[in-house]
């Protein structure tokens, strides 16, 4: 049976402390920061040795309410942004000036701002054709961008064993800002699993590597802001999605809307 709801749990509270706070969304940490603060986090994480964000939606937030372990990995991670609107609002609604920040948007912003700086940048997950389109694609918009690694991993439902050639490999290359698009709760779990044995900063993007390469259609901007960006994508891949929506959607809305109304009772 997983815990009760709460809005932070005094174990972890406070354990990753951002520019504007944080807040507890069932019990997993979502970060109050902004594109720009997250940049600048990710890039001061390359900077010192490294560190893992993760882009949370609500998929990342009942699977961590369902297994307490995976919760632990999240609320560890140096930045968790809010990736889905649904966080946004249930952020706002328990008191925070929280914005989006979108992973699939959030990772050129980074490549930008890398090219700017000069900073090695790596991509790790996809498949072989989208991370070769990907990479292909981000060199020609960000000219001067150093990407350093490239990789696309066999696909494997195995728990993610730290890979040493892997680890070696990425070292050798230089790469500070990692991007892992593994899909959630794989690529989490897999940014866990290396963090230690890496000096570079991970980021966790989803689909971002599928947007970015063209490989997958992106929700209009109307259908984001509406929070309607998972009805986009379930009719695109119905067959791989449908059981995710179905079983995740109806219970992070009951749960959600039973914290908020408890926390907005308690502030009175």
């Amino acid at each position: 049976m997983p815990p009760r709801d709460r809005a932070e749990p005094k174990s972890e509270r406070g354990a990753r402390p951002t520019l504007r706070g944080a807040r507890y969304l069932l019990g997993m940490r979502v970060d109050v920061a902004d594109y720009l603060e997250a940049i600048e986090q990710i890039l001061a994480m390359a900077k010192t040795g490294g560190g893992m964000t993760c882009c949370a939606n609500v998929h990342m937030v009942m699977e961590a309410w369902d297994d307490p372990g995976f919760r632990a990995i999240v609320n560890g991670a140096e930045l968790v942004t809010s990736d889905g609107m649904p966080l946004v609002w249930s952020l706002r609604a328990l008191g925070a000036d929280a914005t989006r920040v979108y992973g699939p948007t959030l990772m050129p912003l980074v490549c930008a701002e890398a090219a700017r700086r000069g900073v090695p940048v790596g991509f790790y997950g996809g498949r072989p054709p989208v991370i070769t389109e990907l990479t292909q694609r981000l060199a020609h918009r960000f000219p001067g961008l150093p990407i350093a690694f490239a990789h696309s991993p066999p696909h494997s439902d195995a728990p993610p064993a730290v890979d040493e050639r892997t680890v070696s490999a990425i070292e050798e290359s230089g790469a500070r800002v990692l991007f892992v698009a593994l899909g959630c709760p794989k690529q989490e779990r897999w940014m866990a699993a290396h963090r230690e044995h890496l000096s570079c900063a991970l980021v966790g993007v989803g689909a971002a590597f599928d947007f970015a390469a063209g490989a997958k259609s992106q929700a209009p901007a109307w259908l984001q802001r509406a929070g309607l960006e998972w009805l986009f994508r379930l009719a695109s891949e119905p067959r791989r999605l449908w059981w995710r929506y179905a079983r995740h959607n109806p219970r992070f809305a009951v749960r959600i809307a039973l914290q908020i109304a408890r926390e907005q009772r308690d502030r009175r």
